[in-house]
C-alpha cells in the first residue's frame, strides 16, 4: 500500500526563464607566447539601451555618450570595418561573439544587460 494514496503531493521546482541573447559584436584572437591577444573587435550598428547601461554606474545622470561616435559614423567607416573584418579573417585563429541578455523581456527589476563572450 502506498503512503501517498489519496494524499495531495507537492514537489518544489525551479523555473528558469531565459530569453534569447543578442549578438552585438565579434572579437578575433590570435595565440601568442603569453596567451591570446585580440586582433580586432567589430561592433553592431545599433546597440540597445540595456546593453549601454552596463557601461554606466548611474544611467539617469550619465550623458549617454558611449558608442555614439561609432554608430553615427557607421556608414562612413565602411572601408575601415572591411579592413578590420579582413584582418580578423587572416590573422585570428579564435573567434568569439559578444552577446548580451535582454532584461527587458524579464520582469526582474534589473535593466542592465549582462555581456558575455561566447566562443
Amino acid at each position: 500500500v502506498k503512503v501517498t494514496h489519496n494524499v495531495e503531493v507537492c514537489e518544489p521546482v525551479t523555473i528558469v526563464d531565459c530569453p534569447e541573447m543578442v549578438v552585438v559584436g565579434i572579437v578575433g584572437y590570435k595565440p601568442t607566447a603569453r596567451g591570446l591577444r585580440a586582433v580586432s573587435t567589430l561592433w553592431a550598428q545599433k546597440l540597445s539601451d540595456s546593453m549601454l547601461r552596463r557601461y554606466y554606474k548611474s544611467w539617469y545622470a550619465a550623458k549617454k555618450k558611449a558608442f555614439t561616435k561609432y554608430t553615427s559614423k557607421f556608414e562612413e567607416n565602411k572601408e575601415a570595418r572591411e579592413t578590420m573584418y579582413s584582418r580578423i579573417e587572416k590573422n585570428a585563429t579564435v573567434l568569439r561573439v559578444l552577446a548580451h541578455t535582454q532584461p527587458n523581456k524579464l520582469k526582474l527589476g534589473s535593466k542592465k544587460a549582462y555581456v558575455a563572450e561566447i566562443q
